[in-house]
């Protein structure tokens, strides 16, 4: 298998017609039959179906799709890699994170990307989600993680990254924290004065679960930062809901969520058609190839494709 016969066939499965597959290539009608050809005798079956002058992906080339596209992102970043290193170059990543993002689920991503530009500067912004959402627009970040953002843009792309579900933080001394988590009821926290994130891209998900089990939320206090949240929580003045990822270390006590069905996705964005560094282009395969499994214990939502 060549990384040519590879480029061929995303070629084609994005214009779905061999002549434009072709020229968007550069290459004749007839080398690019005989590539794609070639690599279907390899994977031992079609990867394309011609249905008169469009044509489809089979199960096989679906399959394949992502796999192959993986393995062509990794060699093209990789000759990135050693061209900059070659030239001394010297680059950056301007990465935007939501508030409800730990830059700690980052960190074995950001060590080996470190590792293969050393001389690397990190430019980092925090936001919530419409201000990633401009950051994006104007170039000021070169990728976004963070969950919803709440506004569509058809130049967006976006790779979710995991899914994961939200605990009850409560104080160390809180009078709930010795309870087990499922001795904890929504009855129990009637009474209680909950914290809320206002650029949390799950805020409006959270009053309107909270509001709908009886939580009175002329009580509720608003804050900008997990760190506050924790402060808060930990004086046990409120209780607040958090994605299991976030405030792992603090001091306060975690239970489940008592019959809240909230959830969140994380995801990584990028914008179509934008010129990238090696760096970046980098970071973005790097995130993408990782194998992150959501903070519930499972994979549930791990994905190569664009949501």
């Amino acid at each position: 298998m060549e990384m040519q016969q590879i480029r061929y066939f995303l070629a084609l499965s994005e214009t779905l017609n061999f002549t434009r597959a072709a020229e968007q290539c550069n290459v004749s009608q007839p080398a690019l039959t005989r590539a794609v050809k070639m690599l279907e005798e390899e994977f031992g079956g079609e990867l394309i179906r011609r249905e008169g002058r469009l044509s489809r992906l089979t199960d096989l080339g679906g399959r394949m799709l992502p796999l192959l596209r993986q393995c062509y992102d990794s060699a093209v970043s990789a000759k990135a890699v050693a061209r900059s290193v070659a030239a001394g170059e010297v680059q950056s990543l301007s990465l935007g994170l939501s508030r409800t993002v730990d830059l700690r689920l980052l960190r074995p991503v950001l060590v080996e990307l470190f590792r293969a530009f050393p001389a690397l500067r990190l430019k980092l912004k925090r936001g919530s989600g419409p201000q990633l959402l401009e950051h994006l627009k104007i170039g000021a970040i070169d990728v976004g993680i963070a969950g919803p953002l709440g506004a569509a843009w058809d130049r967006l792309d976006a790779w979710p990254i995991f899914s994961e579900s939200f605990d009850l933080l409560l104080g160390p001394t809180h009078r709930l924290a010795s309870r087990n988590a499922p001795e904890i009821t929504l009855a129990d926290l009637l009474d209680e004065t909950f914290l809320l994130q206002n650029d949390s891209e799950t805020a409006e998900d959270e009053v309107r679960q909270l509001a709908a089990a009886g939580i009175c939320m002329e009580r509720t206090h608003l804050v900008d930062s997990d760190s506050d949240l924790a402060a808060l929580v930990e004086a046990n003045l409120g209780v607040a809901l958090a994605p299991r990822s976030v405030l792992r270390a603090s001091g306060f006590i975690r239970h489940m969520a008592p019959n809240l069905h909230l959830r969140r996705t994380l995801a990584l964005y990028t914008v179509q058609g934008r010129v990238r560094s090696p760096e970046v282009a980098t970071f973005i395969s790097q995130i993408r190839a990782e194998e992150w499994d959501d903070a519930d214990g499972q994979s549930d939502i791990r994905s190569d494709g664009i949501i």
